[in-house]
């Protein structure tokens, strides 16, 4: 009995060295790329603290520790590109944990206000929102010659949410709405989006903003928008394992038949160094109150 446990030690005790082995090369190496970064990166964003998010994500979803390095890098440089910040509260963007062909790869997603940020980067749009509809609101919509939109929130007890909507304007005076009903959201998610049924997904943690992502993505379909905003979203939900200086130019490698999310029983929250954590996103969900000041 006594070697049996101790076989048990030993293995539990050499699968934690080689955890802490793989999540130390993988530090090593993302921590090698921030002159990549550097260069990549807006100026709003520094590559100290850009590589500060993604080691954050990494250290808390052991799922992101075991992906391949090269998908797990190129979905960093994805973000990177794109200046939005990957698995933090502004919910810009999500690296997510996926089995593709097999293997466990990193697979890139735009969050709803990644989205937005980039289409008001484009310098076309003038304004760009969107809304959830409860129940009890005030709403009307019309297609046709003369489309017309009008939503008057409750001011109390408005309800569940039934529908999602977007609207812009372009700078020149244009305009464009879209409308999907909650059903219409699920079913699109459910069709499209690979990651839909994993516990990692933001669509499990934050199904609003994703919500409005998707509805915006449809609205923005007909917005006379620069083709450098079609290449930027055309990032979302790729898994991309070569490095380059233009990342939109490489080839999206997921496996949309073959491939599978990954499940997490039950997604945990943890506390780490004063700060709220989801393990699953690697999403900081609440800061202590001087690092918030």
């Amino acid at each position: 009995m006594a070697n049996v446990n101790g076989g048990a030690i030993q293995k539990a005790q050499t699968e934690k060295s080689a955890a802490v082995k793989t999540q130390r090369s993988m530090k090593d190496l993302i921590v090698s790329m921030e002159g990549q970064i550097a260069k990549a990166l807006p100026s709003v964003i520094t590559p100290e603290r850009f590589t500060r998010m993604v080691l954050t994500a990494m250290s808390t979803n052991k799922d992101l520790q075991l992906c391949t390095p090269n998908s797990f890098l190129g979905a960093m440089m994805q973000a990177a590109q794109l200046g939005v910040e990957p698995n933090t509260p502004l919910g810009q963007a999500y690296l997510i944990p996926y089995k593709n062909k097999g293997t466990l790869e990193c697979s890139f997603q735009l969050g709803y206000k990644g989205l937005i940020d980039l289409a008001y980067r484009s310098g076309e749009v003038k304004d760009i929102q969107a809304h959830e509809v409860h129940e009890n609101d005030t709403f009307e919509y019309e297609l046709g010659l003369e489309p017309k939109l009008k939503h008057i929130p409750a001011m109390k007890n408005r309800g569940a949410v039934i529908m999602y909507y977007a609207i812009f304007h372009t700078k020149d005076g244009g305009y464009g709405f879209n409308v999907m009903s909650v059903d219409d959201i699920q079913e699109h998610a459910r069709k499209y989006s690979k990651a839909y049924g994993s516990s990692f997904s933001p669509w499990k943690s934050n199904f609003d903003e994703m919500a409005k992502k998707t509805v915006l993505k449809r609205c923005l379909k007909y917005a006379p928008i620069k083709t450098e905003f079609a290449r930027n979203i055309s990032a979302d939900e790729t898994i991309k394992t070569t490095i380059a200086t233009d990342m939109a130019e490489q080839a999206d490698e997921t496996d949309y038949i073959d491939a599978e999310v990954i499940e997490k029983e039950e997604p945990e929250v943890i506390e780490e160094k004063g700060r709220t954590v989801d393990a699953a996103t690697g999403e900081v969900l609440e800061l202590e109150a001087e690092e918030q000041a």
